[in-house]
C-alpha cells in the first residue's frame, strides 16, 4: 500500500508534543513525512526538517510558505498536523481545509466557540477529515471500555468521576520558564489554563467512554500561584444530556502526582477503571462480584482493542502508540474507511464551548452553566 503524505506545521526541536506526532504518524509505516514549517523561526525551522529528511523545497519557513508551496503540487500532502500555540490553531486549520487539506490540530482546536462552529461549517462544507488531538481516546483499554459500556456490560452509566491532575508546574520559582508561562498567558493559552490544556482531555474522555454529552457544568477555578492569570486548578461538576453525573479535577500543582490522568465509570451492575499511568491494564468490577483485571493483549476483547494493540501481552504501549492509533485510524478515513473513534471538529467546538461555560461558572460562584456550544443545543 503506498505511503500518505504528511506534513506538519509546529512541533519543532525541543517541542514537548512533536516528537510523538513524529512517532506516531511513521509508527505503522502509513504516512511518509513529506513536509514541514516547524518553527517560528524560518530558518531554523527550514534547517530542522530537512535535518528529518524533509526535501529542501518543502522544508518551510511557515506555514503561509507551506499552504502555498504545497496547494498546487500533483503530490501534495494528504494530511497536515498542527501543532502551534493555541491562538493559531483556527487560521491555520481553517486556511489549510478551505485549501482542500484533511487536518490534524491539537487541542483545543480554537479559542472561541464562534471559531470552532466555523471550523465544523468549513469542514461539512469542505467534506475534508478535521481531528482534534485527544490521543487518550484511542489507548487500546480505552477502546475496550467504551465498547463495554456500549455492550450494556455494566448497565446504565449513574456516575464518572475523572482527574488530569499533575504537579510539574507547583514551583512558583520556575513561573517564568517558557513551556509554563504561555500556558497562563490570555494571550497564547486563551480564557484557561490548566482545564484547557489538560482538563479537556479528561472531559472528552467522559464523553467518549460513556457514550454521551456533557449538557451543563459547575466549576470552581484558582491560580493558587499568585502571578498566573489563569487558573492552575479547577474543579468541575457536570451534567451529561443521559443523566449521567460527573466530577472532574484537574490541576497543576499537586505536587507528587506524575500524569494523573485516570477515569472510572460505574454504571447500574458494574464499574470500569483506567489510568494513563497504567494504561494496559482496565480494572472491571461486577456488581456483587470480583474485582477483575483485563490486560491489553488478552484474548476476547473488543475488536476496536484488538485491532490497536500492537505488541504482546504483559508489553508496554505508551503514548507516541496512542498517537500513532489516531494516525492509523486516519489513514483509514482518508481512503474512505470510516473510523468510529476518531475525534473531530464536534468534539472539538464541544470542549472549547465547555472551557467557556467553566470559565462563566467560575467567575459567577458555580452557577450551573449551558456547556453545550449553540449549534448543538
Amino acid at each position: 500500500m503506498k505511503k500518505l503524505k504528511w506534513g506538519m506545521i509546529g512541533g519543532g526541536e525541543g517541542s514537548q508534543i512533536g516528537p510523538a506526532h513524529r512517532l506516531g504518524a511513521q509508527a505503522d509505516g502509513l504516512f511518509e513525512f513529506t513536509a514541514g514549517a516547524l518553527d517560528h523561526r524560518p530558518d531554523v525551522g527550514r534547517e530542522y526538517a530537512e535535518r528529518l529528511g524533509i526535501a529542501e523545497d518543502r522544508a518551510y519557513g511557515d506555514w503561509q510558505e507551506m499552504l502555498a508551496g504545497e496547494r498546487d503540487r500533483a503530490d501534495r500532502v494528504d494530511l497536515v498536523t498542527v501543532a502551534t500555540p493555541n491562538a493559531t490553531h483556527f487560521e491555520i486549520t481553517k486556511a489549510f481545509l478551505e485549501a482542500g487539506f484533511n487536518v490534524l490540530c491539537e487541542k483545543p482546536m480554537t479559542m472561541s466557540v464562534e471559531e470552532g462552529e466555523e471550523i465544523v461549517r468549513v469542514a461539512e462544507t469542505t467534506g475534508k477529515l478535521c481531528v482534534v488531538n485527544y490521543c487518550y481516546s484511542a489507548y487500546p483499554m480505552v477502546r475496550q471500555a467504551r465498547a463495554m459500556v456500549r455492550a450494556g456490560e455494566i448497565g446504565k452509566v449513574r456516575l464518572v468521576v475523572t482527574n488530569f491532575s499533575h504537579g510539574h508546574h507547583g514551583d512558583a520559582t520556575d513561573a517564568d520558564n517558557p513551556r509554563v508561562r504561555w500556558r497562563y498567558d490570555p494571550a497564547m493559552a486563551g480564557v484557561s489554563g490548566q482545564f484547557a490544556d489538560c482538563g479537556i482531555h479528561a472531559l472528552h474522555m467522559a464523553s467518549f467512554i460513556c457514550d454521551d454529552e456533557v449538557e451543563k457544568l459547575s466549576a470552581d477555578m484558582a491560580s493558587t500561584i499568585p502571578s498566573r492569570v489563569l487558573e492552575d486548578d479547577a474543579m468541575i461538576n457536570f451534567r451529561m444530556e443521559g443523566g449521567t453525573v460527573g466530577r472532574l479535577w484537574t490541576s497543576s500543582v499537586a505536587i507528587g502526582r506524575q500524569h494523573g490522568f485516570d477515569i472510572q465509570v460505574f454504571g447500574e451492575t458494574g464499574g470500569l477503571r483506567w489510568a494513563s499511568e497504567q494504561p494496559n491494564q482496565l480494572v472491571y468490577t461486577p456488581v456483587g462480584g470480583r474485582t477483575q483485571i483485563i490486560e491489553k493483549g488478552e484474548g476476547g476483547l473488543y475488536d476496536d482493542a484488538t485491532r490497536l494493540s500492537r505488541v504482546a501481552i504483559a508489553h508496554p504501549e505508551g503514548f507516541p502508540l496512542a498517537v500513532a492509533n489516531i494516525y492509523c485510524d486516519l489513514a483509514d478515513a482518508i481512503r474512505g474507511e470510516a473510523r468510529d473513534g476518531l475525534p473531530g471538529a464536534a468534539d472539538g467546538v464541544r470542549s472549547i464551548a465547555a472551557v467557556h461555560a467553566a470559565v462563566s461558572s467560575g467567575n459567577a460562584d458555580g452557577a450551573w452553566t449551558e456547556a453545550r456550544p449553540p449549534m448543538f443545543r
